[in-house]
């Protein structure tokens, strides 16, 4: 008589596997929805107060926010994956638009930049951090993302 003791083994495996399929795609879409970021960059030195609101989508804990025009001067998108415990380190790209919030005697308008923001979410809200890096070349930047209602539509991007 065959052993019946690997097929039942299999379909015990395969009924944990299931089990676990509901608690996975619950926990991805924790954060989805609508959010408005907020970078805040306070003045130093040469440079002036930075704030940007920028209308963000989160979808299957996957943060995409941007404003402007991709690849010209004033752009600027934040993405990054929220883990199930609401930690994420996002990535920030940009072209920058205006001397005055760069840092370097080199710097220069339309030129392209990046930093990461290390970032904590709860169920609506959410803050982060700029990762300065030894301080040298960057200036702190803080963040905040709300969730907006269900039926509202994030505000525009505001100019900087």
């Amino acid at each position: 008589m065959p052993s019946l003791r690997f097929p039942v083994l299999l379909f015990a495996a395969l009924a944990c596997a299931l089990g676990l399929l509901p608690a996975t795609s619950i926990a991805a879409e924790k954060f989805d929805g609508q959010w408005l970021t907020t970078q805040d960059c306070p003045a130093q030195g040469k440079m002036e107060e930075l704030i940007r609101k920028i209308p963000t989508t989160i979808d299957g804990n996957n943060l995409k926010g941007d404003k402007g025009t991709p690849d010209q001067p004033g752009y600027e998108i934040i993405t990054g994956t929220i883990g199930a415990d609401g930690n994420a380190e996002l990535d920030v790209n940009g072209v920058l638009a205006n001397r005055a919030n760069a840092h370097g005697i080199f710097a220069h308008k339309g030129e392209d930049y990046h930093y990461t923001v290390k970032a904590h979410f709860d169920a609506d809200k959410g803050t982060g951090t700029r990762d300065t890096g030894l301080g040298i070349e960057s200036r702190p930047c803080n963040f905040t993302f709300e969730r907006q209602p269900a039926a509202t539509t994030p505000p525009a991007s505001t100019p900087q």
